[in-house]
Formats: structure tokens, sequence, C-alpha cells
């Protein structure tokens, strides 16, 4: 009863209300305003700690992105669950990791992060949320006429462990290039001195509750996208619950720790030009949907040998770092200057992607 208590209903309840406490006390701990998790964020800070972009403000090795992947590795294995698979257009997943990327820094957030600015009180989380929701809805107009990446094939087990092994080195990485004050480079790793990655929590509670997360939410096989995309298709609220948790505790979480502020102006790492709130998210919602998977269940897939969503996380890392380097992504002041055209290419792509891929008869 306690290996499957939580993959029901109440189960998965429980891990999102979990994942809203810990997130608002993640920010109160350092991490960014309204962004006490975010993965999509947290993979860009990632990105630019090995230097793969020169965003000096967002430059930190989150340990909880290594925590979700080592959490859930530990999970798989505990309960028999490791797998290695792939093979599933390893390609297709990699250009949906680097637009679904893309379309979150537009709006600046993904997922999980724009939860939790609609209980840190910002209002522009709405409407990436009802983006999110019709990019999600286009996904599932895909599914109803065939759409399918093909199947996964087991594969050897050293595969599988390969995505844990990257997260378990830039953990090392870490403790062996701490950061020293006032300098924004220590051994390989790069880290900001002022902005977003220059706020995070300690280093151990931020990898504990990495570790926690990552084991919980693969056992209840959380997932934002799923539960939007099954309320949907199936009127099915099983995953829906985590969500509805998720908000209402942050938000409680929130209260307590005089973290609310309600409004559409002057939110933490936030914009309000409203169009492309929306659009950049319905990118995101479109490619997560034709994907399989929001951010945080890619990397919980991965911890668990899917190769194919390890592949889609190094998509997501590579977008982010076209997204610094070629002026895509979004900053308090607003989009980017080609964020627009990269939106708009990004649309297209997905929406042949999602025309062409069909399972054939």
């Amino acid at each position: 009863m306690l290996k499957n208590f939580f993959a029901t209903r109440w189960g998965i309840i429980g891990v999102g209300a979990i994942i809203g406490i810990l997130a608002s006390i993640l920010q109160n701990m350092g991490n960014p305003g309204n962004m006490g998790i975010c993965v999509a964020c947290f993979e860009r800070d990632i990105a630019g700690a090995v230097g793969l972009h020169r965003a000096d403000v967002v430059q930190y090795a989150r340990p909880e992105i290594i925590g979700f992947v080592i959490g859930s590795m530990a999970a798989a294995f505990l309960f028999k669950e490791f797998k290695a698979r792939g093979g599933s257009a390893p390609i297709v997943r990699f250009v949906l990791g680097a637009f679904a990327m893309i379309g979150a820094l537009v709006f600046l957030g993904c997922p999980w992060r724009a939860m939790l600015r609609l209980a840190g009180g910002d209002g522009n989380a709405i409407i990436g949320l009802l983006g999110l929701i019709a990019g999600i809805w286009i996904g599932t107009r895909f599914f109803k006429n065939g759409y399918n990446l093909g199947r996964s094939q087991k594969s050897n087990g050293f595969g599988g462990l390969l995505l844990p092994l990257i997260m378990a080195g830039l953990f090392i990485l870490l403790l062996v290039y701490p950061q020293i004050d006032g300098q924004p480079k220590s051994g390989v790793l790069f880290y900001s001195l002022k902005g977003p990655g220059a706020m995070h929590a300690p280093l151990v509670i931020s990898i504990i509750v990495g570790l926690g997360i990552g084991f919980l939410a693969q056992r209840s096989r959380f997932c934002t996208m799923g539960a939007f995309r099954d309320l949907i298709l199936f009127r099915q609220t099983h995953l829906f619950g985590g969500v509805v948790a998720l908000i209402i505790t942050a938000f409680v979480t929130n209260l307590i720790l005089g973290q609310f502020n309600a409004g559409f102006v002057q939110q933490p790492v936030a914009h309000n030009m409203h169009v492309w709130n929306f659009a950049g998210m319905v990118l995101a919602g479109l490619a997560f949907a034709l994907a399989g998977g929001c951010p945080g269940r890619q990397l919980f897939l991965a911890g668990e040998g899917d190769g194919d969503a390890a592949v889609f996380v190094l998509g997501m890392v590579t977008g982010a770092a076209f997204a610094h380097n070629f002026g895509l992504a979004s900053s308090p002041k607003g989009i980017g200057p080609h964020g627009m055209a990269a939106v708009a290419i990004g649309l297209i792509i997905c929406l042949l992607i999602g025309f062409t891929m069909k399972k054939k008869a």
C-alpha cells in the first residue's frame, strides 16, 4: 500500500502540496521571488554556470535540478522501476525541448513557476497559464488525429544512467569549485554576482529539497502538462488535484511568510507584455504536450532511465543558451529583441511536427 500510495488521488494531492510549500520556503530562504522552483529558469541558470551563455545575471548550477534527477533515480531503483529506454524520435524531442525553453523564457517561467507566480499574486501569470492551456489544447487535437513519436525501445542500462551521471558530476563541480565572494568564476563554473542567478537558498537545503521532490514525483507521476491534458481529453482530474494543491499551499505559505503581493506591475522577474506572455506559453505548452510531459516530468523520467526525456532536457538547456546568446529571452523590461520572431518560428515548427508525426497504419 505504501509503495503505491503516492500514485493515488490523495497521494498526488499530497505531492503537489509538498511542492507548493517547499517552493515558497526556498524563496524565503534565498531563491528569487515567485521562483522558489522553476525548472526552465533553473536549467537556464545551469546553462550559464557551465558557460553555454554569458548572461551574467543568470549563472548558477541549481542543486534543485540535480536533486530532481538523482531523487527520481533513487526512487526508481528502490521500487524496481528503473528501465533504460530510448529511440523515440530523439531529434524531434531535442527540438521540442529547445522551443519549449524559448517559449518559457519569453514568458519568464515554466508551468511550475506560472503557478507559483499566481500563488505569489502576480496577475501576469493568469495570462501565461491561459497560454499554457491553449498550447496543450492544440496538442490534444494532434493526439486525436494520430500524432505519435513512436515507441521507445529497451536499451543498454548504462545509457539510462547518463543524465543522472551528468547531474552527479555537476554536483561534484559545485563542491570542488564553490563560489568565491566577489568572483564571477570559480574553477570551471560561472556564478552570478547580481540578478536572479545570485539569489539562491543554501546549497544543502536546495539539494535535500530537490532529492525529496524528485523521489516523491517519480512515485506519483506528478506532471502539470499531463494534468491539463487529461482534463481536456478525458475529463479526468486525477493529476489535476496535484496542480490545485500546489497553487493553494504555495498561496497559503506565501501569506504566512509575507511573500504575497497582488498586482500586474513590479512583480519579481516578470513583465506585463500580455500578448507575448500568452504566446510564449502557447509555444511552451504545445511543445510540452507534443513531447509528452512538462519540464519537471521530463527530469523525473530521465532519472528513471528514459533517454528520450534526457534528450528533451538537453534540448531545453541548449534552447536556454540560444535564448540568451541571440536575444530571444525576456527580462523585466519586456520581450527580447528577437523573441517575437523566435515564438513565431517555434510555433510553425511545432505545428509542422504535430501535423507530420503520425503513426502509420
